[in-house]
């Protein structure tokens, strides 16, 4: 098999913006440079909340890189600091509220090029 590396600049991230932050999007099948993952940033704005959502086709893992959230899911609410990662199950309803006086940044993967979304 022959090995493929693929560089993007930052430039070349899908910036999606929402009233309560973002999503970056730096890897994904609709990028082209990943075949089997979708690599992101979510931001969320200090006192807000994504959307309640799930995602049906695949899990999500979640890594909080600055900021303190809340998050919720079927299971109760779990408080996340920098450096805490949470695993949601395919699935599985969950949002995250930023809790702290700065943005949260968190780092976002999902094992599939295509992530499917309900209610985002």
């Amino acid at each position: 098999m022959q090995e493929v590396t693929i560089v993007r600049s930052v430039k070349e991230a899908t910036l999606v913006t929402t009233p309560w932050g973002s999503l970056t999007w730096y890897a994904s099948g609709a990028l082209g440079n990943a075949g089997g993952l979708t690599v992101g940033k979510c931001t969320i704005k200090p006192g807000m909340e994504n959307p309640l959502h799930r995602h049906p086709d695949c899990a999500e893992v979640l890594t909080v890189l600055q900021g303190t959230i809340m998050h919720t899911s079927a299971t109760g609410e779990v408080r996340m600091e920098v450096g805490d990662t949470i695993t949601v199950s395919a699935g599985f309803t969950h949002q995250a509220r930023n809790i702290g006086a700065t943005d949260a940044i968190l780092f976002v993967t999902f094992p599939t090029p295509d992530r499917k979304v309900e209610n985002e």
